[in-house]
């Protein structure tokens, strides 16, 4: 039997929640993580529409993009959308789930679904997070080295971008005196010891370090073990905002925005003054990206595209680059693809459903 608990234990190691801004509300909004999954609903949105829609295809899990509870609910009285959508989730016990800006944030989100979708090559995260690592650095004997760095690797330390298992060692003597009262692994009581020993050191994102910690010491044969956990400054190229990858040719600006139209099925566009020349190097961000209008510059990007940008916040293009904002559900809708795709390769055996209802709040004539 498939729990919720099961499907989202899965959606939070590839979009794990610590990745998301201070701001957000990601994770599980209304529902028992015990209970049975008899379908799953994804949208980009969670409306009351949407839980009808759930209703009637029998699922007990709506999957979202985007929090129906953002700000904090005082009282669920049915005064506004969110709180009738939240009541009518509960009477009819369906679970609410978000993966806003976690999924936005890590390598293979939303903005990896853009730079597909536009088809850009080589990309990468545009603004990198730091102070995302640790290191941890402990001792052990050199005969156990291999069966400790084992557990840290199960349990998720040394993946450094496309390769994993990665640590540092350095052989070196450890020593140490048994106390009375101690029952020490090697060594007799109150007898000097000198042990071959190795310095090891592995890296991992911090919100792991509770898990990687007591895998350690679980396998460790030592009664104390010596160790430190630091903070590192690294970014992390993993983890952060918007991506920024290549055109396979350079384009003019006009051919580039029209292929923008085709590919994400875009109506209308606003954007800057066409720079003169062709465009290669394109810079995305799902959502409100304006704020990253500096770091793609410094990128040497052609063009930005996002959304939201506000009319004052065009101005600082200043020629040096090509502002292209799609919209807000429209960079984003393709979201609903990528969830799926993901739940679809690794829950074959569940009714996984996209919902058929544009939820974007803007129409155009």
């Amino acid at each position: 039997m498939l729990k919720i608990k099961d499907l989202t234990d899965y959606l939070e190691s590839w979009a794990p929640l610590p990745f998301q801004e201070s701001y957000d509300n990601a994770g599980l909004l209304t529902g028992n993580r015990q209970e049975e999954v008899k379908g799953v609903l994804i949208t980009l949105d969670i409306t009351e529409e949407v839980v009808e829609e759930a209703i009637s295809r029998g699922c007990n899990l709506i999957v979202a993009h985007h929090p129906i509870i953002f700000k904090g609910l005082k009282s669920l009285t049915g005064r506004n959308y969110v709180e009738r959508t939240v009541i009518k989730a509960i009477k009819n016990d369906i679970a609410l789930y978000a993966a806003h800006t976690n999924l936005d944030n890590v390598q293979s989100g939303v903005n990896k679904k853009i730079a597909d979708k536009i088809g850009l090559k080589e990309a990468e995260i545009l603004a990198k997070k730091s102070g995302i690592l640790q290191q941890l650095t402990f001792f052990v004997p050199k005969e156990n080295t291999q069966e400790v760095l084992s557990a840290l690797y199960a349990a998720g330390a040394g993946q450094v971008g496309n390769y994993s298992n990665c640590s540092f060692r350095v052989e070196g003597t450890g020593t140490f005196k048994p106390g009375e009262e101690a029952n020490p692994a090697i060594g007799t009581q109150n007898k000097q010891e000198e042990v071959a020993e190795e310095r090891v050191e592995v890296v991992f994102p911090a919100y792991l370090s509770h898990k990687i910690r007591a895998a350690m010491l679980e396998a460790h044969p030592y009664e104390e073990v010596a160790h430190f956990l630091h903070t590192l400054e690294n970014e992390y190229q993993e983890t952060g905002a918007g991506m920024v990858g290549y055109l396979p040719a350079p384009v003019e600006a006009t051919e580039f925005l029209q292929q923008l139209k085709e590919k994400m099925q875009l109506s209308c566009i606003r954007h800057t003054a066409l720079p003169q020349g062709t465009v290669q190097k394109i810079a995305v961000c799902g959502g409100a990206g304006s704020f990253l209008l500096s770091a793609a510059k410094a990128a040497g990007a052609d063009v930005l595209v996002t959304a939201d940008f506000k009319y004052h916040e065009f101005f600082d293009a200043e020629g040096q680059i090509l502002i292209a904002d799609i919209g807000h559900y429209e960079s984003e809708v393709f979201t609903k693809e990528l969830i799926y795709e993901n739940l679809r390769e690794n829950f074959s055996n569940i009714a996984l459903y996209l919902s058929e209802i544009s939820t974007n709040p803007i129409s155009y004539v």
